[in-house]
């Protein structure tokens, strides 16, 4: 027989590559034979396996024989046989039928070798991940990004997602909101034991105990973390529990001495580097031992649980109250301008106890007296205030059995005689809101460039029957801090609007009377207010202008431009009080309807001979005249002033130069005579 044509050696290719893939054993010996002899065209061709499995054929004529090798492998060998020769032709391509069965085999064998060992893996990953199932602590894996990669069942069960629902998702889904900006290198890099909050999918939040550590690949290069979480919510609480007995009162869950003192600590630490001023009011309730002993312990309770809601609810936010033993308990201020500011406290706290107590059909009535101790001037130190203020406490507690106006003592007796004059003040500036000891003095203002009266500053006056003219300075800041201003401000209001309706009627040419306005009284009510008096008095609003300090404005500026806006309306002009000494930004400047700037007195006082009032002067003058503003100047004593205002381009002015406050007729007779500069 002679060979196949060599076209066929690629059918014969086919053929090997089909068997190697789809034949074991016998069978594929056999089929790899029968491909030998058909593409050598013998009769006889046997494939001879490398471990001797195979049939033995005693060669018919001559034969030819391939070994089957690849990289030192031996597989077997090719024979062939039956045909009287064979030339090189045949030899070449028996020995390419030979390599490529040597490749297709050894490949074959690789992947078995791959797939067994895959098969391994998987089984092996399999058992792991049951045991990963079946432990109780939650397991997940994320990447280097923060993105979850696998998510155990514990993980399910702890935060009732799913693992289909938790991987791919960002690890910042189960954070808490105030937690989403965390940001810790630890953390990141592993090996961190934390306690997180974190968020189930039912929105409830529990305590997790974390643990971090680096997940690595086969070369120990860090491709993400391992996170290990459990829920500790239990033990947290019975924490929270434990330190809520340590350091608050069980009855009233106020904090307690022990808890009192660090807190006072904190707040000194605070008041010293910012060199503030600082209270401590110690407060023993009055009666109560006579209550307790009488009605019982149980009434007693309760009535010092609702002595504590009262002193929190008259308190700020960060003020601090505790009960110390018994019927004492202890105020902490330390957001105060001025120790003075602590008697008006304690007197708002005595305030809330007016009210009877009516428990359990019981119309009970307690009053308190209160010591206080000053810092830094009586001490530095927790310890020391509370001492002091006991000490202040049981002095006042005197006398208040000698005197129930004296129920409130400083521990330094020039800061009790102070505080007595306070209170002597405060109740006289209340009788005289009543009894008509108010009255109101008119500064005249002057325009330079017409060298006329044009307006007045209305300023009130207390004529007190005993000491006569009582001072301004004396009872405007009392006012201020008790919230008097408010009362004082509107009878101010009404006063000047009175007078404005006689001159009015007089036939006296409209002027403007300016009116201060405190920053308690700029409220959303104002406008009202003012449209109400103006309409009870048939005075026109022309009459009327408000001077409203900085301050008062750089609140809630949205509100308070609201508020000028509908002043404005009703056609009463406004007028920045004290400029330059307040806070206002100029990008809020522009914006508030005003028609006047006033340049304050520090500012007056020193031109023309001080450079920096002289060029703080000229710049308001100039700001204002570019944003359309009419400018006063207030304090003004001296012709060298006056020039150097003028000069500048200043409006208007007042001060002792032309004129000191003069009383209503004074001030009539003035405008009558037409007085000028």
């Amino acid at each position: 027989m002679r060979a196949q044509p060599v076209s066929d050696f690629i059918t014969s290719s086919d053929a090997l590559c089909d068997a190697v893939m789809r034949l074991r054993g016998k069978v594929l010996h056999e089929e790899l034979g029968r491909i030998a002899r058909t593409l050598l065209g013998c009769p006889y061709g046997v494939f001879e396996a490398g471990d001797g499995e195979h049939e033995s054929f005693a060669p018919i004529g001559e034969q030819l024989r391939q070994e089957v090798a690849s990289d030192g492998h031996r597989f077997g060998s090719y024979r062939v046989f039956g045909r009287l020769g064979y030339n090189a032709e045949d030899r070449h391509h028996l020995a390419s039928l030979a390599r490529l069965t040597a490749s297709l085999m050894q490949v074959h064998s690789l992947a078995q070798r791959s797939t067994h060992a895959f098969v391994q893996v998987e089984a092996q990953l399999a058992h792991q991940l049951q045991v990963l199932d079946q432990i109780q602590e939650s397991v997940l894996t994320l990447d280097r990004t923060g993105y979850i990669t696998s998510w155990n069942k514990g993980a399910e069960r702890l935060f009732g997602y799913s693992a289909v629902e938790a991987i791919g998702n960002h690890i910042l889904f189960l954070y808490v909101d105030e937690d989403e900006n965390f940001h810790d290198s630890f953390a990141e890099q592993g090996g961190r034991l934390m306690e997180v909050r974190r968020r189930k999918k039912s929105g409830e939040v529990f305590w997790a105990s974390m643990t971090l550590t680096p997940l690595v690949d086969l070369d120990e290069r860090p491709i993400g973390l391992i996170a290990y979480l459990s829920d500790i919510t239990e033990r947290k609480q019975a924490e929270e529990r434990l330190h809520h007995l340590a350091y608050y009162d069980a009855l009233t869950g106020l904090p307690n001495r022990t808890l009192l003192t660090k807190l006072l600590d904190q707040a000194l630490m605070v008041a010293q580097r910012n060199e503030a001023t600082g209270c401590v009011l110690f407060i023993d309730l009055d009666r109560f031992k006579w209550i307790n002993d009488t009605l019982g312990r149980r009434i007693g309770d309760e009535l010092l649980r609702q002595v504590s809601l009262r002193f929190r609810d008259a308190l700020r936010e960060e003020d601090i109250v505790a009960r110390l033993s018994g019927d004492e308990f202890v105020v902490g201020l330390f957001d105060i301008r001025q120790h003075f500011e602590a008697t008006t406290v304690a007197q708002k706290l005595q305030a809330s106890l007016g009210r009877p107590f009516l428990i359990e059909g019981h119309d009970l009535r307690v009053g308190a007296s209160v010591g206080i101790s000053v810092y830094p001037q009586d001490g530095g130190d927790a310890e020391t205030l509370l001492r002091l203020a006991d000490i202040a406490m049981a002095r006042a507690k005197q006398g208040h059995h000698d005197n129930p106006e004296d129920s409130v003592a400083f521990y330094s007796l020039d800061m009790n005689q102070g505080m007595h004059e306070r209170m002597r003040i405060e109740s006289g500036l209340r009788h005289a809101l009543g009894h008509g000891e108010l009255l109101l003095h008119f500064q005249p203002k002057f325009q330079i460039d017409g060298h006329r009266i044009i307006g007045a500053e209305a300023l009130v006056r207390w004529m007190h029957p005993e000491r006569g003219l009582v001072p301004p300075a004396e009872f405007i800041p009392l006012a201020e801090t008790t919230g008097l201003i408010v009362q004082v401000g509107e009878w101010v209001l009404e006063a000047a609007c009175a007078q404005a309706a006689i001159w009015q009627r007089a036939g006296l040419p409209p002027l403007r009377i300016a009116i201060n306005v405190s920053a308690r009284e700029f409220t959303a009510t104002l406008p009202g207010r003012l449209a109400a008096t103006l309409r009870r008095y048939e005075l026109a609003p022309s009459w009327l202008e408000l001077e409203i300090t900085e301050s008062a404005l750089m609140h809630d500026i949205e509100r308070v431009i609201d508020i000028m806006g509908e002043i404005n309306a009703l056609g009463v002009t406004l007028s920045l009080d004290d400029f330059g000494t307040g806070y206002s930004s100029l990008s809020y400047l522009k914006r508030f309807p005003i028609h006047t700037l006033k340049i304050d007195r520090s500012f007056t006082t020193g031109v023309p001979n001080d450079a920096s009032d002289c060029a703080i002067a000229t710049t308001i003058i100039g700001m204002a005249q570019k944003l359309g503003h009419q400018v006063i100047a207030e304090g003004v004593e001296t012709v060298e002033q006056l020039e150097f205002l003028r000069a500048s381009g200043c409006d208007e002015v007042q001060g002792y130069l032309f004129s000191r406050p003069l009383a209503a007729g004074a001030f009539e007779t003035a405008l009558r005579e037409n007085w000028l500069l």
